[in-house]
This record gives structure tokens, C-alpha cells and sequence, in this order.
């Protein structure tokens, strides 16, 4: 991907850890120190402070083969380069900039709800409020978080080490994601780490919708080698006759489909984030990308429905790892970015265009 330290390597230690990350709420630090090893910390630091600045395509690619070994760490390299490109995209202080990225390979996590209210004093803005879901707050450096100041809507930077962690997250998927609450009491913020900002523009939220679809498909992927391994073992149909898994028509009829299902989606993330790196995101058209991604992660859920049906109830078996990637895409894939329901209606305003009003 991005350095000499290989992708095997990489899937080796978070496979190995991907239970003990989930056990602890929390990316394991092996699993961590991979993740920096390979790059893909910095994936979104700007190139002119040590980092990549991938595209969109480089990001979905990145991320689906780090959740296809473990969907808790991957989905934390996407949120702290989401967090990243935040601040790329509203600081441009070069000394605001050289101080966060010192470090290319930090872990940073992020926020853009404004669940909090900075007041401006003399020695600079301080804050006060409380933001959810952060994932992989506990061993972040930093946290780019939204909040209102004078009436606007912006961005502060803030150490991790200068707010309190609320251990909040107890979810049934994505428990490796530590994806707790910060809080902030009289925090004071230098006046140069908060900027006003404007809505974010398509190509943003395009690229915050992959950050959370790739380690979705990673996971549904990483739940096919463990059905491909079925298929390769010694393994067969209960209560039939059957020597193996791929002597039964109907287990080779749903191995077919759940595979189809998993490539679909892979296919249509990339083939959204190859567009949008090529030409952007042309006026009208987020509406149809959004709901090609959330159609993607519907594929992904149904994907794994079906191999938990060829697996059985040992599917479930706490050791089986089938059961956390199902689990993992199950919430995942139920993120806002990938929210069917309002995809499919954003898109049908779309297509129908502006309405007249009654009377």
C-alpha cells in the first residue's frame, strides 16, 4: 500500500488481535502499530507534512483490505482520516498545520455534530460541551470537533489528552471501535486551532461515506474467506448424505449468490470513488452516488445472511469469527452516511425535480 511493510503482514496481526480488540473495546496495539507500519495512518495528511493525501479510491481500497482482516481497526483509519481532512480543508495556518501533523502517522478522531459552544475570551476560545461516538478516541493524539462559536459553525483542534473520555460505547458490531464520548470542561483552545467553516462540498461527504463503507465490504469480504475455508475443509451439510459442502447444489447456489452479492458491492465502491477522484462530483449527481454506496451495504448485510444460513447456528459459536463480521457489518452498514431510507428518498427528489406547491 504505501510502505515496505507487507499487506500479509498486516492481515497476519489484525486477524490475530481481532478478538482481543473487541474484547478490550479498543484497537489492539499490535494491531495499531501495524496500521501505522503500512501507511494507512496517513492516508488523508496533507504531502506537504509527511502524508499521502490518497483519493477516494486509494482510501475504499485501503480500508476494505484492513476490514477484511479486523472491520473495528480499519473502521478507526477511516475516521481519523476523515478527521484529517477536516483540518486540511479548514486550517490554513501553516504553524496550526505543522503542530497536528507533526507526526503523519498519528491517530486522530473527529466529530462534525456541533455538540458544543465555544466562547471567545482573551487568551483564546473556550469550550464546554460533549461529543458521541468517537471512535478510537482512547489512542488518538488528536480531536477535530464541531461546535459553535459567535453564531458559526466550526472546527476546533483539540488534544485528546486535554478532554475526558466517557466510556460510552456498548454496541453489539463494531465493538472494537471505542467509540466513546469526549467531553470538554472550560477547555481553552487557542484562538488559531478554531475556524469558521462552510458546509462540507460533495466531494467531502463522498469520501466520509467510503470511510465507512470499506471496512463494511472489508468485513463481508473477510466473512467469505472464512466461507471459502468451509468449502476447502472436510465440512458438510448436516443431517444429509452429502461427503462435502460443495456436493450439495444448493450450498454451491448460495455460496454463488453470497459472493456475487460481496463483489457487487466492492465493485460499486470503487467504481463511485474512481468517478469522483477522475471528475469530482458534478452538480445533482451526490443524491445517485449516495444511494449506489448505501446500495452497496445493503448487499454487503444480505451477503452475509446468506452465509450464516450455509454455516448453521455454529456460525454464532463466539470463536467463529463469521459471527463478528456479521455483527460488524450489521451495525456498520446502518452508519447515517449509508442510511437507505433517506438514500432513496434524496434520490427521488432528485430525479422528480423541484415541486410546485399547492395553491
Amino acid at each position: 500500500m504505501i510502505s515496505d511493510f507487507s499487506q500479509s503482514e498486516t492481515h497476519d496481526i489484525l486477524r490475530a488481535h481481532a478478538g482481543k480488540t473487541e474484547q478490550d473495546g479498543r484497537p489492539a496495539a499490535e494491531s495499531l502499530d501495524a496500521v501505522r507500519r503500512l501507511g494507512a495512518l496517513r492516508l488523508r495528511t496533507p504531502r506537504e507534512y509527511g502524508g499521502t493525501w490518497a483519493g477516494a479510491q486509494a482510501i475504499a481500497r485501503a480500508l476494505s483490505d484492513l476490514g477484511r482482516a479486523c472491520p473495528s481497526t480499519a473502521w478507526v483509519a477511516g475516521t481519523s482520516a476523515t478527521a484529517k481532512n477536516i483540518i486540511a480543508g479548514c486550517f490554513s495556518d501553516d504553524a496550526v498545520l505543522r503542530e497536528v501533523f507533526a507526526d503523519p502517522d498519528a491517530l486522530f478522531c473527529g466529530n462534525g455534530v456541533p455538540a458544543a459552544g465555544g466562547e471567545r475570551v482573551p487568551e483564546g476560545v473556550r469550550v464546554n460541551g460533549r461529543w458521541a461516538n468517537l471512535s478510537g478516541c482512547e489512542d488518538a493524539a488528536w480531536a477535530t470537533l464541531a461546535l459553535m462559536v459567535d453564531g458559526r459553525y466550526s472546527f476546533a483542534v483539540i488534544p485528546v489528552a486535554d478532554l475526558v473520555i466517557e466510556r460510552t460505547w456498548h454496541m453489539a458490531g463494531m465493538r472494537g471501535t471505542g467509540s466513546h464520548t469526549l467531553v470538554a470542561e472550560n477547555v481553552l483552545v487557542p484562538a488559531e486551532r478554531v475556524a469558521a467553516t462552510s458546509p462540507f462540498g460533495s466531494g467531502d461527504l463522498i469520501l466520509y461515506t467510503m470511510a465507512v463503507l470499506g471496512p463494511v465490504v472489508g468485513a463481508a469480504r473477510g466473512a467469505l474467506d472464512t466461507i471459502d475455508a468451509m468449502f476447502a475443509s472436510d465440512r458438510k451439510p448436516f443431517m444429509s448424505a452429502y461427503a462435502g459442502m460443495g456436493e450439495s447444489p444448493g450450498a454451491r447456489h448460495w455460496l454463488a449468490e453470497a459472493t456475487l452479492l460481496v463483489n457487487r458491492a466492492e465493485r460499486a465502491m470503487i467504481a463511485v470513488a474512481a468517478a469522483v477522484d477522475a471528475n469530482g462530483v458534478p452538480d445533482g449527481d451526490l443524491p445517485r452516488l449516495h444511494m449506489e454506496l448505501a446500495d452497496a451495504a445493503q448487499d454487503c448485510r444480505a451477503a452475509l445472511d446468506r452465509m450464516l444460513d450455509l454455516h448453521g447456528a455454529s456460525g454464532f459459536n463466539t470463536a467463529n469469527p463469521l459471527q463478528r463480521y456479521w455483527r460488524d457489518v450489521s451495525v456498520g452498514s446502518r452508519h447515517p452516511h449509508l442510511n437507505p431510507y433517506l438514500g432513496m428518498e434524496n434520490y427521488g427528489t432528485a430525479l422528480a425535480g423541484p415541486q410546485k406547491s399547492a395553491g
